[in-house]
């Protein structure tokens, strides 16, 4: 029989606050079936296995990090705009160490929620790129290139990777003014690399 009150979504939540205590790579279903004061197989009644459960994991992360990014773009347009949804981004980062390596997993087409939760952050990254004239196939390359900058700075950040004698926040910072910058002249740019293709 399964705990009363045990269901997937319950499962999911508390799988998502254990792995920002212990860590995304150290969240195991006997972790997890201990934390719940559960039997293992119990487990499997709400979660096919491990691969299910992180990509359940995956699909509410995404969510909580596209509500975040949206809600830091309303109101705002151009460097202002990036600015908010890059720090909104470090932030979540920062406060759910655990879940936020789950948000880098491509969404199951198979799971609507997944799809829709991906489909939200990065619609949340085009409408700020709006604001900077870049649509289409431009706001693709942009968003890739965002996406990077930022994974990177808070992954190494996570990892201890900044050891220089320099406030890690004004590197941000200087990361995000950067991509501004870059944003501005993106067009020009893009021409840069179509002349480079040519023979």
């Amino acid at each position: 029989m399964p705990r009363v009150g045990l269901n997937q979504q319950t499962v999911v939540r508390e799988a998502a606050r254990l792995a920002d205590e212990v860590g995304y790579q150290q969240l195991t279903l006997a972790a997890l079936a201990s934390r719940l004061g559960v039997a293992l197989p119990s487990l499997y009644k709400h979660v096919r296995g491990a691969d299910a459960l992180t990509q359940k994991l995956s699909a509410l992360a995404t969510a909580e990090l596209a509500t975040e990014l949206t809600n830091a773009a309303v109101g705002r347009s151009g460097g202002e705009a990036l600015r908010a949804v890059a720090d909104a981004y470090r932030d979540y980062a920062c406060r759910h160490p655990g879940r936020y390596p789950a948000t880098q997993r491509v969404p199951d087409p198979a799971d609507p929620e997944h799809v829709v939760a991906g489909e939200r952050a990065v619609g949340a990254i085009y409408a700020v790129l709006r604001g900077y004239g870049l649509t289409g196939e431009e706001a693709v390359d942009a968003t890739r290139a965002l996406r990077s900058a930022l994974h990177g700075f808070v992954s190494l950040e996570a990892a201890g990777g900044f050891g220089l004698p320099r406030e890690v926040d004004r590197s941000y910072h200087q990361l995000v003014a950067g991509m501004d910058l870059a944003f501005r002249s993106w067009p020009r740019a893009r021409g840069i690399v179509d002349q480079a293709d040519q023979p």
